[in-house]
């Protein structure tokens, strides 16, 4: 009771938006929101069976896998089924009810894993995976199903990416194409077997991460969800930096970075979380674009926080084969990193227009929150126990569901009871559509891509432009990762990007965890770059700011996303990789040396504090516009690994951070005197 009091009284005032208003704002910027609201008992009754059938579906098949192509099939096929009748096909159809050509979808969907399984083995035997006038009937149908599926819950943007690969074995052969990319012909069941019978296409590893372990996570998520762990994490960020300068945009910062991490949903974590601390964050004086951005900053950076890194890291660990501690523990330096620097720019712009946090006494404590809720936190340590024990990562994803059941009955306010399970399945089931849906698209390159051996096109066109300058190719790499990732979910992005642009790293005898991980970076931030910003977006529908103003505000505050994959590539030390011993195709990385690894953390922390001062134009006070482009240069040097930039860097950051902390002290010698 206390703690709710206190929290009642740190919201006080602040204009919190209602659940309503956050539905309008998160279905502009977010389409998988645009869902039907049933009028009728019986279609809720209906759909929720369905949806709490297909989370079921995954926790028994966790223990007693299919053959793979049906396991996949089944799961795009009720997905499917499912976004036909959760889905309208337009903004403008009604949505308390479900229309007749939306139930014959949804039937067709259900046909086209119903016949796989009906004729799997004949497929897998007699015909030996060489379709037939029926198979490729099936496959077009499929592939046509899936692309609308995608339509209505992600945008046109997959779709239409889709499509252009689709259409390039069409055309491969043709003599107007340029000499690099021209193919063998190709028929359509050349093309739609790929697609169709095989694992190689919409049916892919992709869908198979997605069926494996991206399910389950998101299904834990939606049972933290109803434990009360949202409210954990904002109630305990407020506690802990609420009163602090700025801090309700640092409250911001730690609640949606935790929170994005565990559901890799940027726009709705930006929604979600944004709804109260975006508010808070305009109440003492933030501006609404400077609001609005360090909600989008935080929620893309959640997903580059380990552990769970929104489910990206399991899908890493099985496109590389690197095992997942090491990726998690590779990850960890980068994320505080990237962190720090969204936090020092919200304390330096705090103190550059006097922002004083809320007062200590109208803040919950502690103490209290972790003894009313502290307990949540059981199922994320049991997580990572299991997962650093090698349990298989979808087993400890059941075992973390079970466990998080039992943790929340420890208290009787966190407690579920059997409706909130059922629910639980339900919500995770919904949420994991887009993840699905997406995975199928992506499965539809990749099969391309496969087919055709379009990527390596793609790899040397990346190479030839980079001209044997790894940084040039970096660039350029950067550049593919962006325009690929734009407007997608992480894990799509991700998928596309360590499929199209990650190779060209190989040339340069990069090691696969850091060609990955940089490509990663790349395909997450694109979310939060203009044109295509949609987590800033949101966030500026949350504060009221403008889209364009508070996407480019939140690229400031990313700054420091886009110099640090620069920097472990050139120095793998930040993710803890011994380089020496690392050859490029290394699946089992050696840790580096202990003082490279504080030698290279202590430099870039320095660097990235400055960069943000002068970022800013504050330290203790003011900065110059000349000391702030000699400290954004210290900075820089800081933060490339070389002994002598170091040197040069501490120089240049000690010089201008000691003449303003000696202007600072002048400036209250004269208040105080005055």
């Amino acid at each position: 009771m206390k703690e709710e009091e206190s929290k009642q009284k740190a919201i006080a005032e602040a204009e919190i938006f209602s659940e309503e208003k956050q539905a309008e704002i998160l279905e502009k910027f977010d389409a998988e929101s645009k869902v039907r609201k049933f009028s009728s008992k019986q279609t809720i009754v209906f759909i929720s069976g369905i949806a709490i059938f297909y989370s079921l579906f995954h926790l028994y098949v966790t223990f007693n896998p299919m053959p793979a192509l049906q396991q996949r099939a089944i799961h795009v096929a009720v997905g499917v089924a499912l976004i036909f009748l959760l889905y309208p096909f337009t903004s403008k159809q009604d949505r308390t009810k479900i229309a007749w050509f939306d139930w014959l979808l949804a039937l067709l969907a259900a046909a086209t894993a119903g016949y796989l399984i009906k004729e799997y083995t004949e497929i897998a035997t007699t015909r030996g995976g060489i379709p037939n006038t029926i198979d490729i009937g099936m496959a077009i149908v499929t592939v046509i199903l899936v692309l609308e599926a995608a339509r209505r819950v992600t945008g046109l943007i997959l779709p239409i990416l889709a499509l252009l690969f689709l259409a390039y074995p069409f055309v491969s052969h043709m003599e107007w194409m340029p000499i690099t990319m021209m193919t063998r012909p190709y028929d359509l069941g050349d093309i739609f077997g790929q697609l169709y019978l095989k694992t190689e296409g919409l049916y892919s590893s992709a869908i198979g991460a997605s069926v494996n372990f991206i399910f389950l996570f998101i299904l834990f998520g939606a049972f933290l969800s109803k434990s009360g762990m949202g409210q954990f994490f904002n109630d305990i960020a407020l506690a802990l930096a609420g009163h602090k300068q700025g801090g309700p945009a640092k409250v911001a910062v730690i609640s949606s970075g935790f929170m994005g991490s565990i559901n890799g949903a940027a726009v709705a974590n930006v929604v979600g979380t944004g709804a109260f601390t975006i508010p808070l964050m305009k109440k003492i004086g933030y501006s609404k674009n400077f609001a609005g951005a360090v909600e989008a900053s935080a929620s893309i950076g959640g997903q580059i926080l380990p552990p769970i890194m929104g489910a990206s890291a399991f899908i890493m660990a099985e496109t590389t084969g690197v095992a997942y501690g090491t990726i998690a523990l590779a990850a960890l330096i980068p994320a505080v990193l990237y962190f720090l620097a969204v936090i020092m720019q919200v304390h330096f712009r705090a103190g550059k227009k006097n922002l004083k946090g809320i007062p200590k006494a109208n803040l919950p404590r502690v103490r209290e929150i972790m003894k009313e809720r502290g307990h949540l936190l059981l199922p994320i340590v049991f997580l990572i126990v299991l997962l650093y024990k090698n349990v298989p990562i979808g087993h400890a994803a059941f075992y973390t569901i079970i466990s998080t059941v039992l943790a929340a009955t420890i208290r009787k306010n966190t407690r579920m009871s059997f409706k909130d399970i059922l629910a639980a399945l339900d919500s995770g089931a919904r949420q994991a559509l887009s993840v699905m849906i997406a995975c199928a698209v992506v499965g539809i390159i990749i099969g391309v891509v496969s087919l055709t051996s379009f990527g390596n096109v793609m790899t040397s066109s990346i190479a030839s432009l980079g001209a044997g300058s790894l940084f040039l190719t970096l660039f350029f790499t950067m550049a593919a990762s962006m325009v690929l990732g734009m407007g997608l979910p992480s894990i799509p992005a991700y998928i596309i990007t360590a499929t199209m642009a990650a190779p060209a790293l190989a040339e340069f005898d990069i090691p696969i965890l850091v060609a990955h991980m940089f490509v990663f970076y790349f395909g997450i931030f694109a979310n939060i770059t203009p044109p295509v910003a949609l987590a800033a977006f949101a966030g500026a529908g949350i504060s009221g700011g403008d889209p364009m103003k508070t996407g480019f505000t939140a690229l400031k505050l990313s700054a420091a996303g886009f110099l640090i994959p620069y920097l472990f590539v050139y120095n793998p030390s930040m993710l803890m990789i011994d380089t020496a011993n690392a050859a490029i195709n290394t699946k089992d990385f050696p840790m580096a040396p202990l003082p490279e690894i504080l030698l290279i953390t202590a430099t870039a922390t320095i660097g990235i504090i400055a960069l943000s001062a002068a970022i800013e134009g504050y330290l203790k006070t003011n900065i110059n516009p000349l000391a702030r482009i000699i400290l954004g240069g210290g900075a820089l040097m800081m933060i490339i690994p070389e002994t002598y930039t170091d040197i040069a860097g501490i120089i240049l950051v000690a010089l201008v951070s000691g003449m303003n902390i000696l202007s600072s002290k002048r400036d209250d010698q004269i208040k105080v005197g005055t």
